[in-house]
């Protein structure tokens, strides 16, 4: 390749006047085919452990499907839908990382100009006047004249080693990066929605169950004041009862300041005012987990976006080796300058005015304070962060659809069982209250029947609240439904031409 650019250079300077000018102009031109002749490989060995099934799949429900792309719809709340639609037009964490596409866009365009021959064209006029001098005992006067100028430049690096080429195809694989961060900032984006939003309907449940356990110990109170004030019940066993229904009083703030605190958040996620911001909510009862499987492990490498953006990090900094191993070698430049040139504005295109010039030049770096063996070491280094990244991303997805699957299924059969806890707790707190008022049965008795009660409740709603992340937690384990724009490959073709 090298010695077919010297052999046009050499036919270049047996043609004559504008000829030879036009055949250097047609090398610079066709240029880019002598481009990328030794661009090679630099992919590392993967080495990846990917096991044939998940450990906890086989519990998963015969009739599930893997996530669709809207897979909240499966939770059966319009609310909840529509704030999902709204965070993905609204949200500015999102609207950050489609900003950060276009970046990336504009360096890979940056990175490719050099595969093209730069044209510049120029237009000057001078006007100077010499000073007198004195040759030989003879006197000059001053003279005064004009100098016009225009003229065409082309210039090209011969991309003889795939340098350049490697450099545009690493920025590529940082705009596939850029891409795939948007689709993982948007999965985030979404997921923390449905569980902000979980947190909101907790919040409301655990206020409602306060506020019925509060009732619940005023009317006992009520009773008990009665009971002494006929002399049948004690100080003490007031006192009990009345720190019993104040307990209850001040479990009140803090679960407004968890719902009024989540609100504000979802306001900030779908891009709204906290102030003119408003939930319905509801309860988590209303809330249905779909079902869903999670597929094959191998699947999973195409079905999370975190997943292809380690990928894709790993294929840049692959071909970031590749071009920091071209700078070794020699770099050709081929420039060529036409123009007419003239001390006449009238004359500036005539025949006599036209030049040219034509030059090849050859770059060797011999000694440069091994700067480009730590450029070569530097882009190694990172090649080797972003293999053992790639490798924890996928061995941590696996994990997060096994430690998913299994907090769902769990949390399941808890919440199964908490209701049980629930229903018996209730059904021995209105048997001893119905008893107390009968007086068959002690203080005691009442106020440990109503207090398992109460914290009965409160663990069902935790459990609810713990079963709906779970979900989340799966769906975003699986990708969320999320199909690539764009497949990336660790064995990209690499030959000169393909982009």
């Amino acid at each position: 390749m090298f010695g077919a650019a010297l052999k046009s250079i050499s036919v270049i300077e047996r043609l004559g006047g504008k000829a030879r000018f036009a055949s250097f102009f047609s090398v610079l031109l066709l240029a880019p085919a002598l481009s990328g002749c030794i661009l090679g490989s630099e992919r590392p060995d993967l080495n990846l452990e990917i096991p044939t099934t998940y450990r906890e799949a086989s519990r998963a429900a015969p009739d599930a499907a893997v996530p669709s792309l809207d897979w909240w719809r499966g939770f059966r709340s319009k609310e909840l839908t529509s704030l999902m639609e709204a965070a993905q037009t609204a949200n500015l964490d999102i609207a950050v990382a489609y900003a950060q596409i276009i970046q990336a866009d504009a360096q890979a365009g940056i990175a490719g100009a050099p595969l093209l021959p730069s044209v510049t064209g120029t237009a000057t006029a001078e006007r100077a006047r010499s000073a007198a001098s004195t040759i030989g005992g003879v006197s000059s006067p001053p003279a005064t004249f004009s100098q016009y100028n225009v003229g065409l430049t082309a210039s090209y690096m011969i991309d003889f080693w795939g340098k350049n080429r490697a450099t545009l195809y690493a920025a590529e694989e940082n705009a596939t990066v850029a891409r795939y961060n948007r689709d993982v900032v948007t999965l985030t984006t979404v997921v923390t929605v449905a569980n902000t939003y979980f947190q909101i309907l907790a919040a409301q449940d655990q206020l409602r169950v306060v506020r019925r356990n509060l009732a619940a110990a005023e009317r006992i109170l009520e009773l008990i004041k009665k009971q002494f004030a006929g002399g049948t019940a004690s100080q003490l066993d007031l006192s009990q009862q009345e720190a019993l229904v104040a307990t209850q009083r001040a479990a009140i703030p803090p679960l407004q300041v968890t719902l009024r605190q989540n609100i504000a958040a979802l306001a900030v996620l779908v891009a709204r005012a906290p102030a003119n911001f408003k939930v319905s909510g509801g309860a988590t009862t209303q809330i249905t987990v779909p079902r869903v499987t999670p597929g094959l492990p191998s699947e999973l490498l195409y079905q999370r976006p975190d997943i292809r953006q380690a990928e894709a990090q790993l294929a840049s900094s692959n071909f970031s080796v590749e071009a920091a191993r071209a700078a070794f070698f020699p770099q050709i430049q081929l420039t060529g300058q036409t123009g007419s040139q003239s001390a006449a504005l009238a004359a500036l295109f005539g025949p006599g005015a036209w030049y040219y010039t034509l030059a090849a030049s050859l770059t060797q770096p011999i000694f440069d304070g091994f700067l480009l063996e730590s450029q070569l070491k530097q882009a190694k280094g990172l090649q080797l962060q972003y293999l053992q990244a790639y490798r924890k991303a996928v061995l941590s997805a696996f994990a997060d659809v096994e430690k998913a699957l299994v907090a769902l299924q769990q949390y399941t059969l808890q919440e199964r069982l908490q209701n049980d806890v629930v229903s018996a707790s209730r059904k021995a707190f209105e048997v001893s209250e119905t008893q107390f008022r009968g007086g068959t049965v002690n203080l005691l008795t009442v106020l440990q029947t109503e207090q398992t009660l109460f914290t009965a409740e409160n663990v069902l709603v935790q459990v609810r609240l713990t079963k709906l992340l779970a979900a989340s937690s799966l769906f975003q384990a699986l990708g969320g439904g999320w199909v690539p724009e764009r497949t990336v490959s660790l064995n990209r073709d690499a030959a000169p031409g393909h982009l």
